[in-house]
């Protein structure tokens, strides 16, 4: 049985009575579904679920890790980042100091993607990378990278598209050794990321909701991608007003596959492909 809007609401309510948690402009069907499914898995009613976030601080936290949306890969969506690769990394190649966020960064997956992406360019020691999400399991899970690799097969596959083909030439398929950038380990069915690659990020915990610019800088790329997806059209434009604001000028903004720039914000951003540019 689905929680109802009435229940959904009262739960948000709660949260937000008894944490900084407010998930009042997340979108309504994802928290539906998620809470849900917490009821189902707990055997509890709303009743229930309400009186334990009352009583349990802890609880709180554990309810957010649920609900917040954790499904990544590497080299997610290949041609992202072939687009990222030729149209947007080659431009910032002639910048100095290259500084990158990922917002939302799950588990890890995109960041050390853009690490070995960066490495292959030769632009890895001169870029800044951030690395911020709501989930502080999903961010320790990051720090260690360490993923399953039957159920991850295809991580090699997106590898081989995105790295080991030549853009200017598909034909062409160079030989650079998985081990280069991580440890496949079959028998403990484990793909570990290179230490010298976790070292490299700067991981903090963040509510796109209402955290600020945590690092005080401007950046060149922001990578979010498929988590606007989860807010309403009220905070995504708050989150656009975010992005807008911590972006140089031209700097460079990469949704999800099936996210865009609806509202206010289209005019301060010009979509070209797979990304936007800051105007």
């Amino acid at each position: 049985m689905s929680i109802t809007d009435s229940e959904l609401l009262q739960v948000i309510q709660t949260i937000r009575s008894v944490s900084s948690y407010d998930f009042g402009e997340y979108s309504e069907k994802s928290l539906k579904r998620r809470f849900t499914r917490i009821l189902m898995d707990s055997r509890i009613s709303s009743d229930e679920l309400i009186c334990r976030l009352k009583a349990q601080p802890k609880y709180v936290e554990d309810v957010v890790k649920k609900i917040t949306v954790n499904t990544t890969e590497l080299f997610r969506d290949p041609p992202i980042w072939i687009s990222l690769r030729s149209e947007i990394l080659n431009k910032l190649a002639q910048k100095s100091v290259i500084k990158i966020w990922h917002a939302g960064c799950s588990t890890g997956q995109e960041v050390y993607s853009m690490i070995m992406l960066l490495s292959e360019m030769g632009l890895l020691d001169k870029t800044e990378l951030y690395a911020t999400d709501l989930n502080t399991d999903a961010i320790e899970a990051a720090k260690k990278g360490v993923y399953k690799y039957k159920f991850n097969i295809n991580y090699l596959d997106n590898f081989d598209k995105v790295i080991r083909n030549d853009v200017n030439n598909p034909l062409v398929v160079r030989d650079i050794p998985y081990a280069k950038y991580f440890e496949i380990d079959h028998a403990g069915d484990k793909i570990k990321i290179n230490p010298p690659l976790l070292k490299k990020p700067i991981y903090a915990k963040l509510d796109l909701v209402k955290d600020t610019n945590l690092f005080n800088l401007t950046f060149d790329l922001i990578m979010c991608r498929n988590v606007i997806i989860y807010f309403n059209y009220n905070l995504q434009n708050k989150i656009f007003q975010l992005f807008h604001s911590n972006l140089c000028d031209n700097g460079y903004l990469m949704l999800g596959v099936h996210e865009s720039i609806l509202g206010p914000f289209s005019t301060k951003f010009e979509k070209r492909g797979y990304y936007y540019t800051r105007k």
